[in-house]
């Protein structure tokens, strides 16, 4: 089968084996793939958790129709369209555990399908299980434009949030995030975004902080959130390292928590999946969650949609067909 493999020369699409179904797992016939940023940094050969280096399959996100069935899976038949996350997205045939996927519903193509798994688990965990927030709270969205960021404005919305935030450095994407569900968009490049925030909360400070960019921002997040707020750290976009106000986390009695799948159990990742499918799946179907495309891209042409990712211009998710 052809899949996008990274190996000494960079990735490129090239023949693998074709998996087969083990235990739990089941073989997906891909038809279209989301792009992350991880997978960005797993193309240029880093690791993302256990996965990654030569000979990786590339890719965590897909949707299309089962082809077979491991001996233990359970609640599918041959057919079934469905939608999930897990690595070597990019081929035509990848593996998934049975409890690592949606059923895709009825009203999407695949395209669209491919596009929520990552964003719907990741931030209605971040959100909603770690994040704990509740009807009539305030919350921030630190890098809001990316496609995962935009689901987190989404759910904040639909758990009830009073006021929701959102911050992008790109002034165009900034402009769109009331679109889907920002009261407020601030530039986390200006200081003065603190300001911001805390004149829209009465000079309180936010409920919550789902944090994709940490680095840079640490202490205004910080200054940013209320005493006993919370502030759940999903990404590092903005660098691993920096300074740390630790008088200011203390004196604020601030919840800082970190999140992240990449430590994660089968059976925490199905408790996830889960607990998405009970909460808001609903809201899925009907499309009130829903992600835009910014482009499609064919197969043969995924380095482009790499390069695509690269510019840092679109707003929403870049989809790769595979034929």
């Amino acid at each position: 089968m052809k899949a996008y493999v990274y190996g000494p020369e960079g990735a490129r699409i090239s023949d693998v084996v074709q998996p087969k179904p083990k235990g739990t797992q089941v073989l997906v016939r891909v038809r279209a793939c989301g792009l992350n940023r991880a997978d960005t940094g797993m193309r240029r050969g880093h690791a993302h958790g256990a996965a990654g280096g030569a000979g990786t399959v590339l890719g965590m996100e897909w949707a299309g129709e089962v082809a077979e069935l491991g001996p233990d899976a359970k609640g599918l038949a041959v057919g079934d369209r469905i939608m999930g996350s897990g690595g070597a997205a990019f081929a035509e045939y990848t593996l998934a555990d049975h409890g690592r996927l949606f059923r895709a519903p009825s009203n999407m193509n695949f395209e669209e399908a491919a596009t929520l798994p990552v964003a719907l688990a990741t931030m209605h965990n971040a959100v909603v299980t770690v994040g704990g927030v509740q009807a009539g709270q305030s919350v921030l969205i630190q890098g809001a434009s990316s496609g995962v960021g935009l689901m987190a404005m989404q759910i904040a919305r639909l758990k009830g949030a009073r006021l929701v935030i959102g911050s992008s450095t790109d002034a165009t994407r900034r402009g769109r995030l009331k679109e889907y569900g920002a009261d407020l968009a601030v530039d986390s490049s200006d200081p003065k975004w603190v300001d911001e925030v805390l004149k829209a909360t009465n000079g309180e400070g936010v409920d919550l902080i789902v944090d994709q960019v940490s680095g840079q921002v640490a202490n205004q997040n910080l200054a940013a959130t209320r005493v006993l707020g919370r502030i759940v750290n999903v990404g590092r976009l903005g660098g691993t390292h920096a300074d740390f106000n630790f008088d200011l986390h203390a004196a604020r009695r601030i919840d800082y928590v970190g999140v992240t799948f990449r430590t994660r159990t089968i059976e925490e990742v199905r408790e996830i999946f889960e607990e998405v499918r009970k909460d808001i799946w609903g809201a899925v179907e009907s499309r009130t969650l829903q992600l835009p495309i910014d482009r499609v891209f064919a197969f043969a042409d995924i380095d482009q949609a790499f390069e695509h990712m690269e510019a840092n211009k679109h707003l929403g998710k870049i989809v790769v067909t595979v034929p």
